[in-house]
C-alpha cells in the first residue's frame, strides 16, 4: 500500500470513531440530563485523547491530529453538560 491508502484508511477510522460520540453530546443538549454519563470515565478519556494528539502531532500524522482534536472538542462538551446537568 501506498503512504495515500495507509493515510486514508487512518482518515476513515478517524472519522468513524470520532462522530460515535456525537450522538452523547446530541442526546444530553436536546434531554439537559447526564445522569448516565461516568464523569470520571470521560475525564480519563479526555486525558487520553489529549495525549494520543499530542502524539500525532510529535508524529505529524494528520489522521491522528484531526481525529483528537475534535474528539478532544466532543469529550469536552460531554463533560461542560455533565458538569452543567447535575
Amino acid at each position: 500500500m501506498t503512504p495515500w491508502q495507509i493515510e486514508i484508511i487512518g482518515l476513515v477510522a478517524a472519522v468513524l470513531t470520532t462522530f460515535a460520540f456525537v450522538p452523547q453530546v446530541l442526546k444530553i443538549w436536546r434531554n439537559k440530563n447526564a445522569a448516565g454519563v461516568s464523569l470520571t470515565m470521560y475525564l480519563v478519556l479526555f486525558t487520553g485523547i489529549l495525549l494520543w494528539l499530542a502524539y500525532g502531532i510529535l508524529l505529524d500524522r494528520l489522521a491522528i491530529i484531526l481525529a483528537n482534536s475534535v474528539t478532544a472538542c466532543l469529550q469536552l462538551i460531554i463533560i461542560v453538560l455533565k458538569l452543567k446537568h447535575r
